[in-house]
């Protein structure tokens, strides 16, 4: 028997589609096509190589500080004196006809806030007490207050946000950046993947996935103490020309199954071990916050050798100014139910929003000061808002707030972002949105053209479909209004 006929019985049907994608449709499709194929050529050159955006970018990075849980937007952004001119008074039933809620029953009370609020910058821009360093950004920052979402559980939520659907195999956001426009630095990830606060989010690791994507572009998660990346280090008795060695071997048995198979991913396979070996000497540098001097550190609040949201935000500036491309930080904690003193917004949110007001409002006037804010887009969230009514879940004494879909606030920064802008409104309850809705594919397209694509252009084939981050319909539109 030849050879090739050997190889071709070894093929089992599993791996047979597999290597199809979508299976005898694809050969079909790809007949249709003319042969054309999206998996990237063989030619040496780096898939995450610099490529020029189709349009104007305003834009070349993101920085993503996402509050997994979901801030309470009543305490820190949207203040709504009528709500607390009724405080503990009966829901009206305007806000429960109709609606469904994640853990409230029966009629609840309506919650006003118990802080202050007062007009920062010379925008005039309403924040919190709990928020004094960021108020003293607030002519650099859009303050959105409306944000919404069609899901109110987190996971599905925050897959919703970062993916474009709320079920699990959609390519993230960073993904996409990385896809369209490759990295700047060819010795450090294109996407990488911060964590703080005790815990992944609810979505787990696929919020910074790759989905249908080549795996090349998914995000690669990092710890800021010890090594960045668990085993990057060499082996005790491993000297790096060893190294060097065994990958150039590897290199060479991977090269050879692309030849025979031609599996996209036997390329992204060699592509990072390339760079894990470019990573030894690179990330450490990156990494070492020692470098940086006592007043930076201050200013964020950072502690060398630890695992903290302050160090994670100095890192993120280090990390653009690197050139890569985008860097998602996850803060987990920010579920305020008010079902024990953690999660009350009276006890557990101060110090939490502690945790972040200094770093975030630091990162915004380092990146400035540096004269990377113009070229860095920033952008703070949580995955949906909070109900305009106390929870009382099981009648608990403490104070918090079910989930709430229908209104929530982010704000944005640099990148082409129109500074000191209070963009969208909420109804006096603080419960439906009235003016500017802006919903989560509007977020994502706004990212987008500000990074310079055409949103409804930038696809990727799969399953005989062109897919793209905006979802399959035209819906998502371009926020102008935030835009400089």
């Amino acid at each position: 028997m030849l050879p090739e006929h050997q190889r071709i019985r070894a093929l089992t049907r599993r791996h047979f589609l597999r290597n199809c994608q979508a299976g005898l449709g694809s050969l079909a499709l790809g007949q249709l096509l003319g042969g054309q194929s999206s998996a990237a050529p063989s030619s040496g050159k780096s898939t995450l190589a610099v490529k020029l955006p189709p349009k104007l970018a305003k834009a070349k990075h993101v920085i993503y500080m996402h509050m997994a849980g979901s801030p309470p937007q009543h305490e820190l952004f949207d203040y709504k004196p009528k709500l607390v001119e009724f405080n503990m008074q009966p829901c009206p039933d305007s806000l429960l006809k109709n609606q469904r809620f994640a853990f409230i029953k029966g009629r609840p009370k309506l919650l006003g806030t118990p802080y202050k609020f007062s007009p920062q910058g010379e925008c005039g821009t309403q924040m919190s007490e709990l928020l004094p360093h960021l108020g003293k950004c607030a002519d650099d920052i859009a303050v959105i207050k409306s944000m919404y979402t069609d899901q109110f559980n987190h996971a599905p939520a925050q897959l919703f946000l970062y993916t474009g659907s709320p079920r699990f195999g959609g390519a993230s956001m960073g993904s996409w950046a990385t896809y369209g426009l490759g990295s700047e630095n060819q010795n450090l990830p294109g996407f990488v993947v911060l964590l703080t606060g005790g815990s992944d989010p609810s979505g787990g690791k696929s919020l910074w996935g790759s989905g249908y994507l080549p795996s090349v572009y998914q995000g690669v998660q990092c710890r800021t103490s010890g090594d960045p990346i668990l085993y990057m280090s060499n082996p005790a008795g491993i000297s790096r020309p060893v190294r060097r060695r065994s990958l150039d071997a590897l290199q060479k048995l991977n090269q050879r199954e692309h030849e025979q198979y031609g599996d996209p991913e036997t390329l992204t396979r060699i592509e990072q071990y390339e760079l894990a070996f470019r990573m030894q000497m690179a990330a450490p540098d990156a990494f070492d916050l020692r470098q940086e001097s006592k007043k930076t550190l201050e200013q964020y609040g950072a502690v060398t050798g630890q695992t903290s949201f302050a160090n994670n935000c100095l890192l993120a500036r280090r990390l653009v100014e690197r050139g890569v491309r985008y860097v998602q930080l996850f803060h987990y904690g920010w579920d305020f139910h008010g079902t024990s003193k953690g999660n009350d917004i009276v006890y557990g949110l101060p110090p939490r929003v502690k945790e972040v007001d200094q770093p975030m409002a630091a990162l915004v006037k380092d990146l400035k000061q540096r004269g990377l804010l113009d070229e860095t887009l920033i952008i703070w969230s949580g995955e949906f808002g909070r109900t305009s009514m106390n929870e009382e879940r099981n009648g608990s004494k403490f104070l918090g707030r079910d989930h709430h879909p229908h209104c929530f606030s982010i704000w944005m920064a640099g990148g082409g972002i129109k500074g000191g802008l209070s963009y969208g409104d909420t109804d006096e309850l603080g419960y439906f949105i009235t003016e500017n809705k802006m919903g989560v594919p509007d977020l994502q397209a706004t990212m987008l053209h500000l990074l310079g694509f055409d949103p409804k252009a930038l696809s990727y084939p799969f399953l005989g479909l062109d897919a793209r981050l905006i979802g399959p319909t035209d819906d998502a539109k371009i926020q102008h209004g935030l835009l400089a």
